[in-house]
């Protein structure tokens, strides 16, 4: 069996149900503040699942290569290693309000101090990728396919947010690196994609890219002035498990539900941000925009939810060209139009036209303006390819999700032309001007005459000077114009 906790207090225990399933019961002494979840209120039956861990607590479950790493070090010792024994090992150290532990242990969320400076400093190929993964896996219950990791270093935390003392030691950063053969310059595609939210307004923890480019350091946003945040992920809210989480639309599993668990005073507000996460997504082309991507937060159990801030933002066409969305909108994967967006955020956000068009125009301000320091990068990168990619994807995304036709870099402008040479009859008139004092007064006869000019050349000539700007006439009257010659 295993323990849980909620804000630091017992909750209730965790056991295996049959072979394949678990069932958790609320300890008989635990208040309803210790609901382990907004669709697992205080109860006395116990709540069972028939396939794997509830949704609630298979949440933070490492996949792709932490589980692997987990896995690995683990199995030889214990026989046999699935999810409960996975929750068993990262349960004391992870995203939201919930911790783990044995029957008789108490809560210890110590985790081993890691410089975020050597991390952002460290040399590419230095070996950080195997290192982060070996020291700090058995502390990290997070979940996600993307290589990453819980360290400690209070001391780049932000200032100003409160840390209970109890919590002290626990981690504070999520470090996310990527592995070469697989997903090439990963961390820098979900940088500049996060830095494209922020600029678009929309609620972004503090993230930093390493000099290098091999990880991304992402300040955890789930602790508050007070302690842990509640932390939800819509499979968690739709009630279904990890595997699930490519299952159904968008209508349905996202807006729908936000509407569920969300108040009516505060759906205007998170229903906007819900929607332009989700614009976000279409014009990056991130085609891993599943339930487990999108989360409520709240400050307590029984208060008031909100949408989390924005995470896993990448732009996977860069590595799968023909990727679609994650779930289905309209009944379709494909990617949507401008006016199948505007349909979305009017029928389900209760957006108005002007309001949409301006969520579409502040996407498409942002990404391109983001996409100036992203060309940069990426021309000095491991794989300026993705790059590329990257910027293509942008450009679709940009024309025909936010229906905004420009160009994430500008053509290069014609060089300007040099100015022909004077010919010498409009030198010469020039010249005259000046020793004149700029003005000139007669018919074109006469000036020519003092010129020894034919009537016919100065005539082209006084055209050839006006069309240049170099003189202005009035009737008999010819000066010259107000700047260097």
């Amino acid at each position: 069996m295993i323990r849980i906790w909620t804000d630091g207090e017992i909750s209730g225990a965790l056991d295996r149900l049959g072979r394949v399933g678990t069932s958790f019961a609320y300890a008989p002494e635990a208040a309803a503040q210790r609901a382990v979840s907004i669709t697992m209120p205080h109860r006395l039956p116990s709540y069972d699942w028939p396939h794997g861990l509830l949704p609630i607590f298979e949440m933070n479950v490492p996949e792709g290569a932490l589980r692997e790493r987990l896995i690995r070090s683990f199995s030889k010792a214990t026989g046999s290693f699935d999810d409960f024994d996975l929750l068993s090992i990262v349960g004391r150290t992870q995203l939201g309000r919930i911790r783990y532990s044995a029957m008789d242990a108490v809560l210890d969320e110590a985790t081993p101090f890691q410089s975020v400076d050597e991390i952002l400093r460290a040399r590419r190929d230095g070996g950080l990728f195997d290192h982060l993964l070996d020291r700090f896996a058995r502390y990290s219950g997070l979940s996600g396919v993307q290589p990453k990791v819980l360290i400690r270093d209070e001391k780049k935390f932000s200032a100003g947010k409160a840390r209970r003392s109890s919590s002290i030691r626990a981690a504070t950063h999520i470090v996310k690196m990527w592995d070469r053969d697989e997903y090439p310059e990963l961390a820098a595609n979900e940088f500049f994609c996060l830095l494209a939210a922020r600029k678009a307004g929309l609620d972004v923890p503090v993230f930093t890219l390493s000099d290098a480019g091999d990880a991304l350091v992402i300040e955890r946003f789930d602790i508050g002035d007070r302690g842990y945040l509640g932390l939800e992920d819509f499979c968690v809210l739709n009630g279904l498990g990890a595997a699930q989480k490519y299952a159904g639309s968008y209508e349905s599993r996202l807006f729908r539900r936000t509407r569920d668990f969300v108040d009516p005073a505060d759906q205007p507000q998170a229903l906007q941000a819900l929607y332009q996460l989700f614009v976000l997504n279409c014009a990056l082309r991130n085609g891993d925009a599943h339930l487990k991507n999108f989360a409520l937060i709240y400050d307590r159990v029984d208060g008031p939810l909100r949408l989390a801030p924005v995470y896993d933002l990448v732009t996977t066409k860069a590595y799968l060209p023909n990727d679609a969305m994650a779930l289905t909108l309209d009944g379709s994967t494909r990617w949507p139009d401008a006016k199948r967006l505007t349909q979305l955020g009017q029928l389900r956000a209760g957006l108005s036209p002007s309001s949409i068009g301006l969520i579409f125009e502040e996407t498409a301000d942002a990404m391109a303006d983001v996409w100036k320091e992203a060309a940069r990068y990426f021309v000095g990168c491991s794989e300026p390819g993705v790059g590329e990619r990257m910027k293509s994807a942008w450009e679709e995304g940009i024309a025909e999700a936010l229906g905004r036709g420009r160009a994430l870099t500008k053509k290069a402008s014609p060089s300007p032309q040099e100015p022909k040479p004077l010919a010498k009859s409009q030198a010469a008139l020039l010249e005259l001007l000046r020793t004149e004092g700029g003005a000139l007064l007669g018919s074109v006869s006469s000036i020519a005459a003092k010129l020894s000019l034919p009537p016919s050349t100065l005539s082209g000539a006084l055209k050839a000077l006006q069309d240049r700007g170099l003189i202005s006439r009035e009737g008999r009257s010819i000066r010259l114009a107000d700047r260097d010659v």
